[in-house]
């Protein structure tokens, strides 16, 4: 965080606020990010890399904010050397978390109904 401080103060940015958040790139339900994109008064967004901010999708993030006059800044330009691979790895865990997490909420709801018959 530090980093992206005297990055920005180098950039001359005054007022800015620090906002972290854990979270994959993949996931749509961040909070935090999605204050700071509703917020009008935030005028610029400053992240150290692309996909800190999003995975996929970062251009129309960009794109929706330059519609309103707001802007991404991103302190490191070029891409990390994790690219491809590590974004097709991200998809197939995060659908296999999905998935599994289904079957397993489906195998507990089985077992509680089944909890329930042998009460009665």
């Amino acid at each position: 965080m530090a980093r992206l401080r005297s990055f920005a103060s180098g950039l001359g940015l005054q007022d800015v606020e620090a906002v972290e958040e854990l979270g994959s790139g993949l996931n749509g339900k961040r909070p935090k990010l999605l204050k700071l994109l509703a917020d009008p008064t935030v005028t610029r967004i400053v992240v150290e890399h692309r996909d800190r901010l999003a995975r996929f999708g970062v251009e129309y993030i960009e794109a929706a904010l330059q519609a309103q006059g707001r802007s991404l800044v991103v302190a490191e330009a070029g891409e990390q050397k994790l690219d491809l691979v590590q974004d097709f790895i991200d998809v197939v865990t995060s659908m296999c978390a999905r998935i599994y997490g289904r079957r397993a909420a489906s195998n507990r709801a089985k077992k509680a109904l089944a909890a329930a018959q042998e009460d009665l």
